[in-house]
């Protein structure tokens, strides 16, 4: 790798390194060395912008949790649009067909990663946590606009989401699941709470 890379471009091309390593060969294989070897350069390189394994570790999750702050924003954005049920398949299927199941396993495996990352974030599981807040603001915003029932426990509906979402991508080497199995999941939840005209 040239001297002269900028730093941003460095540390994309190390994320991006690191989640191939992720996704196809587990938490368990993800090395420093197997991330510059994956991202096509030197050691140092990775040591010259991070202090160490763990804190590259930190910033590639924070990196993917301001991913979902930005998934976040435009699915408040859909409130109206469409349907609940929809919105809230595609945004299941975008969160977890992404790295997404494969960080969480990542921070589940790496007891300093979830010690370091436990100093800013004390509760929840990093990244599930910030989807579920996803998924509470969008069912609050479909509340107000009468979409979903007012009396909705978006509080306990946003998690249930999110749990079910997550171990129908689980497995990491088979087939992610067809949307509709992740559509029937949505509306086995939130299908009581709905008061939207059902599609023709």
């Amino acid at each position: 790798m040239p001297t002269g890379v900028a730093l941003r471009d460095a540390r994309e091309q190390l994320f991006d390194a690191a989640e191939r390593v992720l996704l196809r060969d587990g938490p368990s294989a993800l090395t420093s060395r197997a991330v510059t070897t994956e991202a096509g350069c030197a050691k140092g390189v990775l040591h010259r912008h991070f202090a160490d394994f763990d804190a590259f570790l930190a910033e590639l999750v924070l990196d993917r949790i301001a991913r979902v702050d930005d998934q976040a924003a435009a699915l408040r954005e859909a409130a109206g649009t469409g349907t609940v049920a929809d919105n809230l398949t595609g945004a299941l299927s975008d969160l977890f067909e992404s790295v997404a199941v494969a960080i969480v396993s990542l921070i589940t495996f790496r007891d300093d990663l979830r010690a370091r990352l436990r100093q800013d974030r004390p509760t929840g599981v990093p990244l599930l946590a910030e989807a579920t807040a996803m998924i509470a603001a969008y069912l609050t915003a479909e509340r107000d606009l009468g979409r979903v029932a007012a009396d909705a426990d978006v509080d306990t509906l946003a998690p249930t989401l999110i749990g079910a979402g997550h171990l129908l991508f689980a497995d990491r080497r088979g087939a992610p699941p067809e949307a509709e199995a992740v559509r029937k999941a949505v509306t086995t939840v939130v299908g009581g709470v709905l008061r939207e005209p059902p599609p023709a």
